[in-house]
């Protein structure tokens, strides 16, 4: 399987930043965006579960509702398509025999074979429910996959700003979500920097790589 040199890797690393200004005219193609919603639905999850929904929004009409729910921020707007991650509110054991029926079928087995990963599952599950923290289990889980979507996206040359700074609320009226089933947590807004954004050309500033790794 052919791989990508580590000296390419670290450039386009290098080569991203969280964008500030998009070129509203220009559109990410059609076959790039396959590629990134392929990485997404590819993203790792704790158990495989996949606690989440992507809405991924190229509708002028929608984003230009958006920055008034972003803390008035642009790039929502601007940007050729805006990702939008939500978790699944009220996950239960159900979701865990969904997954499981997944499973068997992508590994050709029953579903009886998987029972033992299923009780471990769903005793994780049942156990965050009672607890009170599958939520912010779920959330953690959304954070991964922004994670391979940006990392995704740099690799294909497809600039991105990943935005904490939104109105989730709001953002599941805008969706028509309930807010009981799904719940925007997180947005990335991708496209390509615009020729006057600053911040593209500005150094990044990064802890040495002896300050923030240790090795045993």
């Amino acid at each position: 399987m052919a791989t990508i040199s580590k000296s390419d890797l670290l450039e386009q690393f290098k080569w991203r930043y969280a964008v500030k200004e998009f070129d509203s005219n220009r559109k990410i193609p059609a076959e790039t965006i396959d590629a990134l919603e392929e990485a997404l639905v590819l993203t790792p999850s704790s158990f495989g579960l996949q606690p989440w929904k992507f809405v991924i929004v190229e509708d002028l009409e929608l984003k230009e509702k958006m920055p008034a729910i972003s803390w008035n921020q642009p790039q929502p707007k601007d940007c050729s398509h805006m990702v939008l991650l939500a978790i699944k509110r009220n996950f239960t054991e159900a979701d865990v025999s969904r997954f499981i029926d997944c499973l068997a079928a992508a590994r050709g087995v029953s579903v009886e074979s998987l029972e033992g990963y299923a009780q471990f599952a769903g005793g994780f599950v049942a156990q965050g429910i009672s607890e009170g923290w599958i939520e912010a289990w779920s959330t953690h889980q959304v954070y991964i996959a922004i994670g391979q979507l940006m990392a995704s996206a740099a690799l294909l040359g497809v600039d991105a700003c990943p935005m904490e700074g939104i109105q989730g609320d709001e953002y599941d009226a805008l969706l028509g979500f309930d807010g009981i089933e799904y719940h925007v947590v997180l947005g990335c807004a991708m496209g390509y920097r615009s020729e006057s954004d600053k911040y593209a050309t500005l150094p990044k500033a990064r802890y040495s790589k002896s300050e923030v790794i240790e090795r045993r």
